[in-house]
């Protein structure tokens, strides 16, 4: 089904978010899942919260005149910040509306033709990142300003890329799965873990649950898109045995309790991830779950579908440039004095007060990111009716 068209009911009631709501209330299909769009809008927000509320760039001034920014996280001075990382973290449930969206398009193009394109919109947005860094960074040496800690935060979240662009291109292969591959998957992660932290093995072989960690929800998404995972008792064990799971390893096993990578820490849950994070991401999944029907029901009110909406036009832009709107925000206000919240040391609750104030600021600078980079995130999309938004070829 194609989407309806933009002039309609919208314009006839003037101007505003209102009006606006309507437009986009009126271009997007009957068959367009909103509660999957909500899910992954969420996913999305807590990615871009996630890095601006745990990362803190402190400058410091080298022997040769040059500044270098040391990559500090108030979870290293405040552990009971914990919590904020349970909210905010939220990769998982991005690749299991991932494996959900991918396997519900599958069949609508040949496998080929499907992975090409898919991979097109995946690769775009992140290499003009990369290619918009390489002027940039030429422009911060000049400045005499260390880049490669700079460098490092703009690539960090690419690797989620990397990881989700092997699951998409591997997803005619997944597809053919039960979900019991899910369990393979973490029975890979639980093994990988005994031999890393109960066998002293090599650290390297912890990198084994980089695809293995991510594709128990990726696989979950897909076995859902083919009507399993439907019933509620599914979801309430999702959510209950993965919570168990999680406070049992964290507080008997001896895993971190942040759900994001701290500087400087022995072990992330992250990188790679562990069991923990694995059976984090599955209570994710039972959760989302359970409220898919709330969430189908909520979207229908025209002014909460607007922002997921919208969201989901640019998704991909909006990951790829928030950390970099983070950053061109605390490199350019150096000159006015180290300011709190952005370029002081994050030790204290004052500090996570001071940060929320620079948030708008960050979501300011990264709208004007978006504004300008989102085009190359599918040239062939034309305003609000346009596939990212209606997905005449996507279920979601």
């Amino acid at each position: 089904m194609a989407p309806r068209p933009l002039a309609g009911r919208g314009h006839s009631r003037g101007g505003g978010l209102r009006a606006l709501a309507e437009r986009v209330e009126a271009a997007t299909p009957e068959h367009r899942d909103r509660a999957v769009d909500a899910l992954r809008a969420f996913g999305i927000l807590g990615v871009v919260l996630g890095h601006w509320l745990v990362t803190a760039l402190v400058p410091a001034g080298a022997a040769d005149g040059s500044t270098h920014w040391n990559v500090r996280s108030p979870l290293a001075f405040m552990p009971w910040l914990a919590p904020v990382s349970w909210v905010l973290q939220t990769l998982a449930l991005f690749f299991f509306v991932g494996g959900y969206a991918a396997a519900r398009s599958l069949g609508r193009r040949s496998p080929g033709g499907w992975v090409r394109g898919r991979l097109e919109r995946l690769v775009r947005p992140a290499a003009v990142l990369v290619a918009a860094w390489i002027p940039l960074t030429i422009v911060l040496i000049a400045a005499g300003v260390d880049p490669e800690p700079l460098v490092r935060l703009m690539l960090s979240p690419l690797w989620f890329l990397c990881v989700f662009t092997g699951m998409t291109a591997l997803t005619p292969l997944l597809a053919r799965f039960g979900p019991y591959a899910a369990a393979v998957a973490a029975g890979t992660v639980a093994c990988t873990d005994l031999v890393r932290f109960g066998l002293h093995g090599p650290a390297w072989v912890g990198w084994i649950n980089v695809p293995a960690g991510w594709a128990v929800p990726y696989l979950l998404g897909i076995a859902w898109a083919k009507g399993g995972l439907g019933s509620r008792r599914t979801a309430v064990a999702l959510l209950a045995g993965g919570t168990a799971a999680t406070v049992a390893l964290v507080t008997l096993a001896g895993y971190p309790a942040s759900m994001v990578g701290v500087p400087g820490a022995p072990v992330s849950n992250l990188s790679p991830p562990t069991s923990a994070a694995v059976a984090f991401g599955l209570a994710q999944v039972g959760a989302a779950l359970l409220l898919r029907d709330r969430l189908a029901r909520w979207m229908r009110r025209p002014l909460a579908w607007l922002p997921v909406a919208l969201a989901n036009l640019s998704a991909m832009t909006v990951f790829c440039w928030h950390q970099t709107a983070f950053m061109l925000t605390t490199v350019v206000t150096l000159p006015f004095g180290a300011l709190p919240g952005l370029h002081d040391l994050p030790g204290d609750w004052t500090w996570v007060a001071a940060r929320a104030v620079w948030l708008p600021v960050f979501a300011v600078v990264l709208a004007g990111c978006r504004a300008i980079f989102w085009r190359f995130e599918s040239p062939r999309r034309r305003g609000l009716a346009a596939p990212g938004l209606g997905a005449g070829r996507d279920a979601a």
